[in-house]
């Protein structure tokens, strides 16, 4: 028996010949970072992550035995922020291959607006003889639960610095106010100009002629044609045996991109180990203080003393040049923001670059640990900003009466009932809480304009909780760039005055199996990060699950507005 040669071969790359077309289906998630746990990671090993999708087209690109790309495009199971980068991958790839994009329908009686904002840096678009092509736009929601609270018998009792910090809306208005209205209006409006703006671009068509498309709604696939935004009517059997026709005959085989990427383990190690290396910090999830507990149903969370402590061994590590904080958060604990915020200023006063690199959401703590780094990239698509605080309680006396419950608190010393749920703030604990609000927003605000380096008067009014895509956010000098991972890794090997084909990226969170097991020395190492899923299934984290549905889950005085769904999807 040769067991370990059986399961080698799971992973060995089967021949497709001497040529080779690869493909690209989005029918399948894309992970936008493998999991840092080994167990998962094991479960999860066939799914394509941003990061071989990446690194395998730039590889192919130059690569004589690769023809071309197919995309099918599906249903597209990705999000706005992996639209927007894997774009980029597909413009870069394209001039040196072509690119053709398939999909049964952009939309299915909906719209897919960033869809085929990715379909359209393609060279080609098929669409299905039955299916649509719907621009549409960008539909936000809001979502107020006041009335249902009250219903329940559950009091808010909110404060919020300042107007746009409409996180407690969520809970306490139950009207959409003036400045939660306008916001939204403007977020919507700025991500559908710049989708326009990139078809347009893109299609070779005018901006006047792409919009006459999303007004018109729901376009039939010979209608689009008309419009100039897809060339093919046919199945994907069709488009593929066209694209086989045109570059290669019938022998050219087929394989995944992150299939055919030369990457394996050993050469990333090895690589890892004698290349100067970009280390990535990811901050995905709530911030929040602490460790993680690894309930069986908890959301991922970006804790204080995890994120610190990696940005720390990166620090330690010699052969760091620079470091990638890749940002994916609403914010949370601003005492856990802030100790992050400080680790970002320790590793740049140990001379290594940090460049923050802002996924779908790096709002209110997500913004917080972000802006002290060297330039921060975003993407278009990114809710950024939220520069405000919000703290509060919920208030349940009423509920109790109805349903019969005592829920009596025993209390030594004043203060001890500050943020108890079975009894109103008084006038004196509003107060204090007021005077902290304004205290922790000063804060704030003062901090971003010293680490984006603007007077506080031009600082403060485009703060006020206010949150905004990373178009308007560059606009405002809130960030520095437009882009993805690629811009990120290229920026920071440059500001290290280093070639970003020099450079091996590597994760500091990921460890090898064995040493994610191994006991820490101490609080600096990064094994003490580790948190091991647990199989228990416990109350608190079925709650935390529920409520992390009901995007309640970050709760800290640094979060964004809960409420906010933005809706550029595939309408499946």
């Amino acid at each position: 028996m040769q067991p370990f040669g059986t399961l080698s071969s799971l992973f060995r790359k089967s021949p497709v010949g001497d040529r080779v077309i690869l493909e690209l289906d989005l029918d399948f998630s894309v992970l936008s970072a493998a999991p840092a746990n080994p167990l998962e990671a094991l479960k999860l090993v066939n799914a394509p992550t941003m990061k071989a999708l990446r690194e395998g087209l730039r590889q192919a690109a130059s690569d004589e035995s690769v023809l071309g790309l197919l995309v099918h495009i599906g249903t597209c199971q990705l999000t706005a922020a992996q639209c927007c980068e894997l774009a980029d991958m597909l413009a870069g790839f394209g001039e040196h291959k072509p690119v053709w994009a398939h999909t049964e329908s952009f939309g299915e009686f909906g719209t897919a607006l960033l869809p085929y904002v990715l379909a359209a840096h393609t060279d080609q678009i098929w669409v299905q003889p039955t299916g649509e092509c719907g621009l549409g736009g960008v539909r936000a929601q809001i979502t107020l639960l006041r009335g249902g609270f009250d219903k329940l018998g559950v009091e808010p009792q909110f404060g919020q610095r300042k107007e746009f910090k409409t996180a407690a809306d969520t809970y306490a208005a139950h009207e959409i106010t003036a400045a939660n209205a306008e916001m939204m209006q403007q977020i919507t409006n700025s991500i559908t100009h710049w989708a326009v703006d990139a078809i347009a671009q893109r299609r070779g068509r005018t901006v006047e002629q792409v919009w006459a498309a999303v007004d018109a709604g729901v376009l039939t696939a010979a209608e689009a044609v008309e419009h100039g935004l897809i060339d093919r009517v046919g199945y994907r059997d069709e488009a593929y045996a066209a694209a086989r026709a045109a570059w290669a005959g019938d022998e050219a085989g087929l394989r995944y991109v992150h299939r055919h990427s030369h990457a394996s383990p050993v050469r990333d190690l090895i690589e890892s180990r004698t290349k100067p290396a970009i280390a990535v910090v990811e901050v995905r999830g709530p911030i929040m203080t602490g460790r993680p507990q690894g309930g069986g149903a908890s959301q991922p969370s970006a804790t204080s003393s995890v994120v610190c402590s990696h940005l720390r061994a990166a620090a330690a590590d010699p052969a760091v040049k620079a470091v990638v904080l890749r940002v994916d958060s609403p914010g949370g604990s601003a005492v856990a923001s802030d100790a992050i915020r400080r680790e970002v200023l320790r590793l740049r006063e140990a001379g290594r670059p940090v460049v923050a690199c802002m996924a779908d959401v790096a709002a209110s703590g997500g913004y917080f640990v972000a802006m002290p780094a060297d330039e921060i990239v975003a993407q278009p698509t990114t809710l950024t900003g939220s520069i405000g605080v919000l703290a509060g309680k919920f208030v349940i006396t009423e509920l109790k009466e109805k349903l019969g419950l005592v829920l009596s608190d025993v209390t030594s010393g004043q203060w001890a009932d500050y943020l108890s749920p079975n009894s109103r703030f008084t006038d004196e604990q509003w107060a204090a809480l007021n005077r902290r609000l304004d205290e922790i927003y000063v804060d704030f605000t003062g901090k971003a304009a010293t680490d984006r380096h603007m007077a506080i008067e031009v600082l403060e009014p485009l703060a006020r909780g206010r949150v905004w895509t990373g178009v308007d956010a560059r606009e405002r000098g809130l960030i520095d760039h437009l882009g993805g991972m690629g811009l990120a890794i290229d920026r920071a090997a440059e500001l290290a005055g280093v070639k970003p084909a020099d450079v091996a990226v590597r994760s500091v969170s990921k460890l090898g199996f064995l040493s994610q097991f191994r006991p820490a020395e101490s609080s600096e190492q990064i094994a003490t990060s580790v948190s091991l899923p647990s199989r228990r299934l416990d109350l608190d984290g079925v709650i935390e699950a529920a409520a992390a549905r009901l995007g309640l889950v970050a709760t800290g005085a640094f979060s964004m507005p809960f409420g906010i769904e933005l809706h550029a999807g595939q309408g499946r």
